[in-house]
């Protein structure tokens, strides 16, 4: 069982930069794959980025490649999205997931899900 908390969201001009962190209960942490997807009014929950287990494989959505970087520290149970750049279409909610197994840009896999928290990037 994993329980997963997001921080960080918050309200910034668009050029501006965010770090979300998702600190995860559970010392399997490092086992698993972890994803940060994310959900505009109206919109379907999608991927944003994705790392494996061990950090050595990372993959990102074409709309946030050279902009967000995950990151994760299996010492402290904590994955990290840095958003550089950021425009107002990267408004939504931000949610971290867990899954175990191979990576899934798919959100369907994933067994666990933080709460979300909120980015809005105003124009």
């Amino acid at each position: 069982q994993v329980q997963l908390v997001e921080s960080g969201g918050g309200l910034v001009q668009a050029g501006g930069s965010l770090r979300l962190s998702c600190a995860a209960s559970g010392r399997t942490f490092s086992s698993y794959a972890m994803g940060w997807f994310r959900q505009a009014p109206g919109k379907e929950r999608e991927f944003v980025a994705i790392i494996s287990w061990g950090g050595g494989s990372t993959y990102y959505a074409d709309s946030v490649k050279g902009r967000f970087t995950i990151s994760r520290d299996n010492a402290k149970n904590t994955v990290y999205l840095q958003m550089n750049s950021l425009k107002p279409e990267d408004t939504a909610v931000y949610y971290c997931a867990a899954k175990g197994g191979i990576l899934s840009t798919n959100p369907t896999p994933y067994n666990y899900w933080g709460q979300g928290t909120q980015v809005t990037v105003s124009s």
